[in-house]
């Protein structure tokens, strides 16, 4: 059960209630996931919300390359929410199943295509290690180039963000959610 109970309009800071209207209108802020929480402060929902429109809609990496590092990252930060909300977007953006479901279990991912390798290699060195090592940077630079680099990078960045948010607030999870719970 979440954390904190959802936001209405009579709960935000006053002075964003008009912010809070642009969001929800007269609907509800979101019930589930990072939405949920950052309704309370909707200055930095509406803000989040921009950066992360533009790195799903506006990306130059392609929606395999960024499924994946939504996924890989979820993963690696144990967050429920994200996994579900995006391992059947993976699957559909063309990341085989049995490598979906090897991460979900944390066996070892053998002979993925060189733009998964350099996704998940890039990724682990940056949230395990805090730092790209040179080969794991090296191989993601050369799979993506300079713009996608920094696109990927700041997508893990945002959903390890959002995965703190959702495993600190511990919001809950989607009730129509079709992929199997990460083993955490």
């Amino acid at each position: 059960m979440a954390r904190i109970p959802v936001a209405t309009r009579d709960t935000v800071p006053s002075h964003q209630v008009e912010v809070f209207d642009e969001l929800f209108g007269t609907g509800e802020a979101p019930h589930y996931g990072p939405g949920s929480v950052l309704a309370h402060v909707p200055e930095l929902s509406k803000r989040n919300t921009a950066l992360n429109n533009y790195l799903r809609d506006d990306s130059s990496l392609p929606k395999k390359a960024q499924e994946f590092a939504m996924i890989v990252t979820a993963r690696e930060m144990d967050c429920q929410h994200i996994w579900n909300a995006h391992a059947g977007s993976a699957r559909e953006a063309g990341v085989d199943d049995d490598t979906v479901d090897a991460l979900r279990e944390e066996e070892e991912l053998l002979d993925l295509p060189a733009d998964e390798e350099a996704i998940i290699n890039y990724a682990r060195s940056l949230i395990q290690n805090h730092y790209a090592s040179r080969g794991a940077y090296q191989m993601a630079l050369e799979q993506f180039g300079r713009q996608g680099l920094i696109e990927l990078t700041m997508i893990i960045g945002q959903y390890s963000m959002l995965a703190m948010t959702i495993n600190a607030f511990d919001t809950n999870l989607l009730p129509d959610r079709t992929e199997p719970l990460l083993s955490v």
